[in-house]
C-alpha cells in the first residue's frame, strides 16, 4: 500500500499536512507493506528536507501511489484519476462552492474519504483540527482585547512557532479585573481551555460567575445545559438539548450583563436558539465588548458575528445599534474576531495532532480489512458513485441542483 502525502494548492495557502516526517516514520515501521512518497512542496510547514532526512521520498509525481492524503481540497485540475483521496471536501452540507469539484470527483472515478466524517461507530469524530482552533482563537481573543483597550500588542500567532509560545505570550500580559467566558466542552472549548489555564487564569463556578466580584481575572466555562432552557419549564439536559434543540430557549443573557470577554467554542446545531440575538446586544445590560468566535457560524448564534475576518485582518467591529460593521476600538464597538481557519496560525503543531490521530484511528483501517468500518463510514464515493451513506448528496450533484 503506497500512500502519497500531497502538496496543498488551494489559496490562501495552509501549511498544514496530515502526516509530518516523524509521523511517516512511524506509520512505515508500524506497517511493513506500507510506503510513503512525499510531493515536493514550497509551504508546507515541514520542508523536503525533513522527510529526506527520515529516509521518506520526495518525488514529483503521485502517480504511483494508491492513497492521496491532503488537507484543504484539491483544485479540479489537480485531481488524478481512479485514486482514493482524503481531504476536507467541504461538500456534506451541501456547499455550493464546491458542487463542482464533487462532480468531478465522480467523473473521475474518486474514491474520496472526507476528513469531516472519519467516525468511530458511536458517530464521534475521530481526527480533527478543533483543539488547535480553540488553542488559537482563545489567544487571538486576548490579541483582540489588548488591541481594542490599547493595553498590550501581542506578536499575531502565525508569527511564533508552537502552542508553548502562545503561552509564554500570554503570560506576560497584565489583564484588569475582567470576567471570561467560554462555551463548549468539546475539542475547541478545550483547546481554549488549555490557554486560560496555560496563563495561569482563575476558573470560577457558574454561580461565583454570576453573583461575585472578583479582584483579578477569571473565567468560567459553560456548555448547552447552561446556556440554554427548556420552553415548557421541565428540567433539560445536554443529551435532551441534542435530540430536541427546537424545545429549548436562551438561557445566555444573564451571562451577557457580567462578561468582559467571550470565547465562542461551542458546537451550534440546527433548529438550535441563538445564544444571542441583535436585540439582545442592543440591550443596555448587554456587557461583551469582545468576541473571539472560534466556531464562526456567519450570521448565527453569535449575533456579532457578520462575517468571518481573515489572518492578515483578523479583527473587525460591530455596532450593535446600527447591526453593521464599524471601527473595532469604537466605545460602543463589539471588537469580533471570527477568523475561519485558525488551526493554519499553528500549522506544526496542528499537524503533528492531526497526524497522531490519523495514524492510531485510520491507517490500521488499510491493513486490518477495516474491521471497525471506519473507512466505509468514511467513503464519500466509489466506482463513480455516492455511498448510499451519502446518496443524499445526489440532488447537488446533479444537472437539476439549485
Amino acid at each position: 500500500m503506497k500512500f502519497g502525502i500531497i502538496r496543498e494548492r488551494k489559496n490562501p495557502p495552509d501549511r498544514r499536512v496530515v502526516l509530518p516526517p516523524g509521523t511517516c516514520q512511524k506509520v512505515v515501521a508500524s506497517f511493513p507493506k506500507a510506503r510513503i512518497i512525499v510531493e515536493p512542496s514550497p509551504i508546507r510547514a515541514f520542508d523536503d528536507d525533513a522527510y529526506r532526512q527520515l529516509g521518506l521520498p520526495v518525488e514529483d509525481s503521485m502517480q504511483d501511489c494508491d492513497v492521496l492524503l491532503g488537507v484543504k481540497e484539491v483544485p479540479i485540475d489537480a485531481l488524478i484519476p481512479n485514486k482514493k483521496y482524503f481531504f476536507f471536501s467541504h461538500t456534506i452540507k451541501k456547499q455550493p462552492y464546491n458542487r463542482n469539484l464533487l462532480r468531478a470527483i465522480l467523473e473521475r472515478n474518486i474514491e474520496l474519504y472526507d476528513h469531516e466524517v472519519i467516525t468511530n461507530t458511536s458517530e464521534q469524530r475521530l481526527v480533527a483540527f478543533g483543539r488547535y482552533a480553540g488553542i488559537v482563537g482563545a489567544y487571538n481573543g486576548f490579541r483582540t482585547y489588548g488591541l481594542k483597550y490599547g493595553l498590550f500588542d501581542l506578536p499575531k500567532a502565525n508569527a511564533l512557532p508552537d502552542q508553548k509560545a502562545l503561552i509564554r505570550e500570554l503570560k506576560n500580559i497584565r489583564l484588569p479585573n475582567i470576567k471570561i467566558l467560554l462555551t463548549g466542552r468539546g475539542r475547541v472549548g478545550n483547546g481554549s481551555r488549555e490557554m486560560l489555564d496555560g496563563m495561569g487564569l482563575r476558573r470560577v463556578t457558574v454561580a461565583e460567575y454570576l453573583e461575585e466580584e472578583f479582584n483579578e481575572p477569571v473565567y468560567c466555562q459553560i456548555d448547552a445545559g447552561e446556556y440554554n432552557r427548556r420552553k415548557d419549564g421541565i428540567r433539560g439536559n445536554k443529551a435532551d438539548f441534542f435530540a430536541h434543540p427546537e424545545e429549548y430557549k436562551s438561557n445566555f443573557f444573564r451571562f451577557a450583563k457580567v462578561t468582559d470577554f467571550y470565547i465562542a467554542g461551542h458546537f451550534y446545531g440546527q433548529g438550535a436558539p441563538y445564544l444571542y440575538t441583535r436585540e439582545d446586544a442592543k440591550h443596555p445590560d448587554f456587557k461583551i465588548r469582545v468576541v473571539a468566535d472560534v466556531s464562526c457560524d456567519i450570521d448565527g448564534p453569535v449575533a456579532s458575528t457578520i462575517r468571518p475576518s481573515t489572518i492578515e485582518d483578523p479583527i473587525y467591529g460591530y455596532d450593535p445599534k446600527t447591526e453593521s460593521e464599524t471601527d473595532y476600538k469604537n466605545q460602543n464597538a463589539i471588537a469580533v474576531m471570527a477568523v475561519d481557519n485558525l488551526p493554519c496560525e499553528l500549522p506544526r503543531d496542528a499537524s503533528e495532532g492531526f497526524g497522531e490521530a490519523f495514524v492510531k484511528n485510520v491507517i490500521p483501517a488499510f491493513f486490518n480489512g477495516d474491521k471497525d468500518g471506519i473507512l466505509q463510514r468514511a467513503r464519500m464515493t466509489q466506482n463513480g458513485k455516492l455511498t448510499e451513506r451519502y446518496g443524499y448528496l445526489q440532488d447537488y450533484v446533479s444537472n437539476s441542483a439549485k
